[in-house]
């Protein structure tokens, strides 16, 4: 642990992306195997599940640091992170023991689903053979609030650096359902098997937001189509094996059963990159119908019929076998096109269609009729461009609709987590309805550290109630939401739910009798449904 925690500090020490990577190298040349391939994994995503929750931590710390719970508590949001407060309360290690990062997470691991008495002999053991620094990363590990401030593409350069393999190829490595518990470096790293492959995903290629297309040039040198408001997936036909993967990485084949005939329609050794959405059998349907499957593990049929899954088609990766990745757009169009008109006219796929405009200005005509056809606006992608890598500024651009946006007035704050666990940042909004103030979403982000500090003393300043960790205040401040979609919802009071609501701006100008009207949010839901 203390090589790991040597890797944390050298990381945590600089902002320098150089020696981020240099730093990272050197750990992947000389760490333990395990050790090298639990970090990928902790820089991942792929975190051990949790054993330990975070009430039983704070109880068995302030009993091995003799102080009460209330002590404890009152402590915790002083310093902000509760890893870091363990550590700070406990007493010193009497057993220090340098044992590999993979020891302390296989412990970790072994301890799911066992009793209290055992888990917390356990995780008291480890704290009193930890020092400070190795005994906060390991309640890091607990709590599944790891960050080293590194990036996957930061640490696919300082892999390569480390091994001399290309970084491309890293990157399609690392995608998958693999687990750091059950894979060998060799085997993830290392190994050339073509075999290996499976039917792992390619890593996706993404797009910059654009806010003038002109700066582009001649519009003929770019592919125009709509940008859908679905999940974005990869279909992939390979080695025996079939998969739908989400570009979270999630395995999610069995979640929409529609796709299984594509097995066997298409050719082995077909990737292709599209957009799940709801289909009606010729357009989308709104993005609310599909987000009733998203995390249902068990799709009935009425779920079938009121939501059936349609692939829309973006891009052909892999053909034949072979990667076209850095092949031209133009070309691997023109391939996806021949492959999917062999297909039969009932199949669950489909080609994303090619937007035709004379100019930018035509073009932005078409873009405002976006969301009538369940579209979030326009992708624009350079006809010559490769299949990149994750965020390659220049090829690919998303011309996004302006958000939705509604006035509305803070009725309650809480305080944040993290850095921020000592300032009030996660506020509960209402519009009016009447004579009253109902409550219709929530947001936390958007505004700026300053702004969040001078509303953290106004809340103190005039709270009106506690509730825990949540603070009622007068309804006074004002702030302008914005926010991607909305959708009816039962669960909610107010009787509708937002997509993706973040705070644009503090209202100063505008008094609480000027905020929106509930009415107002009913007219857009009619209007979108």
């Amino acid at each position: 642990m203390i090589r790991f925690l040597a890797l944390f500090d050298a990381l945590d020490r600089t902002t320098k992306t150089t020696a981020k990577v240099a730093a990272l190298a050197d750990y992947f040349r000389e760490a333990p195997e395990p050790d090298r391939v639990w970090t990928i994994a902790l820089l991942s995503g792929r975190r051990p599940k949790r054993a330990v929750n975070s009430t039983e931590l704070r109880l068995w710390a302030a009993e091995a640091a003799g102080i009460p719970l209330w002590l404890f508590e009152e402590a915790y949001p002083v310093v902000g992170d509760l890893a870091e407060t363990i550590s700070l309360v406990l007493p010193p290690a009497t057993r220090p023991e340098d044992r590999p990062l993979s020891d302390w997470i296989g412990d970790l691991v072994a301890l799911t689903g066992r009793p209290a008495e055992m888990r917390q002999a356990a995780i008291l053991d480890a704290w009193d053979r930890l020092t400070g620094g190795e005994r906060f990363l390991f309640n890091k590990l607990i709590t599944g609030g790891f960050r080293m401030g590194v990036s996957q593409g930061l640490m696919v350069r300082a892999l390569a650096r480390a091994t001399g393999h290309e970084e491309t190829d890293l990157a399609h490595r690392l995608m998958g359902d693999w687990r750091p518990q059950d894979t060998t470096w060799d085997a993830l790293i290392l190994s050339d098997d073509p075999a290996a492959a499976g039917a792992r995903p390619y890593p996706f290629a993404l797009a910059s937001p654009l806010d003038d297309p002109e700066a582009l040039g001649d519009p003929a040198e770019w592919q125009a189509e709509w940008k859908w408001d679905g999940i974005r997936g990869q279909i992939i036909r390979r080695a025996g094996a079939f998969a739908l993967w989400s570009r979270g990485e999630e395995l999610i084949t069995d979640r929409f059963p529609e796709f299984a005939p594509l097995a066997d329609l298409l050719p082995e050794g077909t990737v292709i990159d599209g957009e799940v959405l709801a289909w009606d059998g010729a357009a989308p349907l709104p993005f609310a119908r599909l987000q009733k499957r998203i995390g249902r593990l068990n799709v009935t049929r009425a779920l079938l019929r009121e939501a059936p899954a349609h692939l829309l088609a973006y891009d052909l990766l892999e053909e034949g076998g072979t990667d076209l990745r850095a092949r031209p757009l133009s070309e691997r169009r023109a391939r996806l096109r021949a492959l999917l008109a062999a297909l039969p006219a009932d199949a669950p796929i489909g080609p994303s269609p090619v937007i035709e405009a004379a100019d930018w200005p035509a073009l932005a005509a078409i873009r405002a009729t976006a969301r009538e056809r369940q579209a979030e606006g326009l992708m624009l992608k350079r006809l010559s461009s490769a299949y990149h890598v994750g965020r390659k500024r220049g090829d690919w651009w998303k011309w996004k609709l302006d958000p939705f946006t509604v006035d509305c007035v803070m009725l309650y704050a809480q305080s944040g987590s993290g850095r921020r666990a000592n300032l009030f940042t996660d506020f509960t909004f209402a519009v009016r309805d009447g004579d009253q103030l109902v409550p219709f979403t929530k947001a936390y982000s958007g505004l700026t550290d300053a702004e969040f500090n001078e509303i953290t003393r106004w809340v103190r300043r005039n709270t009106l109630e506690k509730f825990g960790p949540v603070r009622r205040v007068p309804p006074e401040l004002v702030f302008e939401i914005a926010f991607e979609g909305i959708q009816a919802s039962a669960r909610h009071k107010s009787g509708i739910a937002l997509r993706f609501p973040r705070m644009v701006r503090w209202r100063r100008d505008k008094p609480a009798e000027e905020i929106d009207a509930l009415d107002g949010l009913r007219d857009l839901l009619n209007a979108q449904s």
